[in-house]
């Protein structure tokens, strides 16, 4: 009786230590730091307005500018601490392009970048899979802020292959998907403890991506540091008017459009 004793206190003390050691597994894998893309993407001029004595052109007009560039470069980051993510990107405002005395020997252009009507953040729940974006329209006391999810919607038919290659330090496998009308190039690295993708649709089912590659846009990781980053920099509050995604669509739209508007009779004026 006394054998079995023992070796029961023995068993139960075993158990008792092991349970601290599976916590600090379990933890070990919360990553926590930040993922860096360098993003080239085509611009739509259609949406630049470009301003030439008073008068706005468009492509195909025989005024428009031959200098204006067809691409854009900016820099996107992934803030992640434990199953919560933050995308910061530069911001991709309005931009108005002066002209003045064009033919007549007049200034050089001017361009302006007039920010946008609107703060929008995109923050990901890593473990649910899903996007929370915030939009807040107004400032100071008539800011009001809007809250809408959607769950991660994936392209069909990836096509996996054997090439491999390093990308910020990390060994990637490559993917085809067919997405937006063409065939994309997608790098995925599962040496990171996470699931993400720059482009929500191009997400592997496990894994994160380092490098996305298309005709009319590129995102490629330049650095991935492991680093302490505040939880409460990372989730979205709580406070904000929940609505779905179509509603946040057409919120945005409209104070886009009330945004153009003041534009046009500011410059009336």
């Amino acid at each position: 009786m006394k054998t079995h004793s023992i070796l029961a206190i023995i068993l139960s003390l075993l158990a008792t230590m092991s349970r601290p050691a599976l916590a600090q597994t379990a933890t070990a894998n919360q990553w926590s730091g930040q993922i860096t893309y360098e993003v080239v993407r085509k611009v739509d001029l259609n949406s630049t307005r470009i301003i030439i004595n008073g008068e706005q052109v468009k492509p195909g007009d025989p005024n428009f500018p031959a200098d204006v560039p067809d691409t854009r470069t900016f820099s996107q980051k992934l803030l992640v601490s434990g199953n919560f993510a933050k995308i910061n990107r530069d911001e991709e405002g309005m931009v108005v392009r002066t002209m003045v005395g064009f033919g007549g020997g007049g200034g050089a252009p001017q361009t302006t970048n007039l920010g946008r009507p609107f703060e929008e953040q995109v923050f990901l729940d890593l473990n649910g899979q899903k996007t929370i974006t915030m939009l807040t329209i107004g400032k100071d006391k008539d800011a009001k802020s809007y809250r809408a999810e959607m769950p991660l919607q994936r392209a069909s038919d990836w096509q996996l292959t054997d090439q491999t290659k390093k990308i910020a330090g990390f060994a990637c496998r490559k993917a085809t998907v067919p997405f937006r009308k063409e065939t994309y190039t997608v790098w995925f690295t599962t040496e990171l403890p996470f699931t993400y993708s720059p482009i929500q649709e191009l997400t592997p089912e496990a894994g994160t991506v380092l490098l996305i590659e298309s005709s009319r846009e590129q995102f490629r990781a330049t650095k991935v540091s492991a680093s302490a980053v505040d939880a409460k920099e990372v989730q979205p509050i709580t406070t904000a008017e929940t609505v779905t995604a179509a509603q946040l669509a057409d919120l945005r739209q409209k104070a886009t459009a009330d945004f153009r508007q003041q534009l046009m009779t500011g410059e009336r004026n």
